[in-house]
């Protein structure tokens, strides 16, 4: 009998939730996404304390030295990634642009030329951005421009529908974040069908594949192989390592979710930024886990500067 894992790729695209390039290496997904939180986590590991040297060298005639040192460390972490996949890498615009459109395009141009200097080209990096509607106008031009963006801390129906309406190339519905509120909320478990986590990426999808949008969904942010089996094919799913492994070590056949082919309930709508802010506004749970998403990756950031800012004066 085949391998949980080894069935679901099958039907899915596997995305590694990591910046751990030993992981990358065993498990070998198609693609890689990084984010502040696990760039902070391979910043105090061993193995890549190198990149922080030479990002900190990099950076020292800049005006901000430990921002300069901290984007370079993001990309060439990335650009070691992308040597093991055969897909792309997603890279995270500093959270704190999150409301900032004009920021945001800035700093994902800086990004993708970093790459470039890398010798990576913008096919194999996505850029990732907060689902406020600053960021998606912002995707709407990076798309125009030949750079592909990663749609994040998505929560909402209207999050979803504005970003496929910008053409964004791909987003990522976060299935345990949501999970964890109505859990916490109702002061009960969900499992599998049940879960509002899963019930939320498969009305996405659904939605997209009626009226034809290209925009890729990936699931992400799983709690338990239950909700990644309930969304087994779906476009794509981002798992951690850790899940990656258990789904490798049971052993099971696994099928395409019918919730993803139960037909769509929602009609076409195109949102404008009034219709979006209310929309989204209208979800408690979107309102508050988008909130919370950004102030923890901005945290991270922070956290990330303070170990570039330590380091560089321990060397200096």
């Amino acid at each position: 009998m085949t391998s949980k894992l080894d069935s679901l790729k099958q039907h899915t695209l596997i995305v590694a939730d990591t910046g751990d390039i030993q992981a990358i290496e065993k498990l070998r997904p198609q693609d890689a996404t990084t984010n502040p939180s696990l760039l902070l986590k391979a910043s105090g590991q061993a193995d890549y304390h190198h990149l922080l040297d030479d990002a900190i060298a990099r950076a020292k005639t800049s005006a901000n030295p430990v921002a300069e040192a901290c984007d370079h460390f993001s990309v060439a972490l990335g650009s070691e990634i992308v040597k093991l996949v055969p897909g792309r890498v997603s890279t995270e615009v500093d959270a704190r642009l999150s409301f900032d459109r004009a920021a945001t395009l800035d700093k994902a141009r800086n990004l993708i030329e970093r790459y470039e200097q890398f010798g990576v080209t913008r096919d194999r990096v996505l850029i990732k951005i907060a689902s406020t509607w600053e960021g998606i106008q912002a995707a709407r031009e990076l798309e125009k421009e030949g750079i592909q963006c990663n749609l994040t801390l998505l929560f909402s129906f209207a999050q979803a529908q504005a970003c496929a309406d910008a053409g964004a190339f791909l987003i990522s519905p976060f299935v345990g974040r949501i999970y964890d509120w109505y859990k916490q909320r109702d002061g009960r478990d969900f499992s599998g069908v049940d879960d509002p986590g899963v019930q939320s990426v498969a009305r996405i999808y659904r939605y997209f594949k009626q009226h034809l949008y290209e925009t890729v969904v990936m699931g992400a942010s799983f709690r338990n192989i239950g909700q990644i089996e309930a969304l087994t094919g779906c476009d794509r799913l981002t798992i951690s390592p850790a899940l990656l492994t258990q789904l490798a070590e049971e052993q099971g056949e696994l099928k395409p979710s019918p919730l993803l082919t139960s037909g769509c309930e929602d009609a076409l709508e195109q949102l404008d930024e009034k219709t979006f802010r209310w929309e989204h506004n209208e979800d408690a749970m979107a309102t508050e886990k988008l909130a919370e998403g950004i102030r923890t990756f901005a945290a991270d950031q922070i956290r990330l500067e303070k170990v570039m800012a330590e380091r560089a004066a321990s060397a200096a």
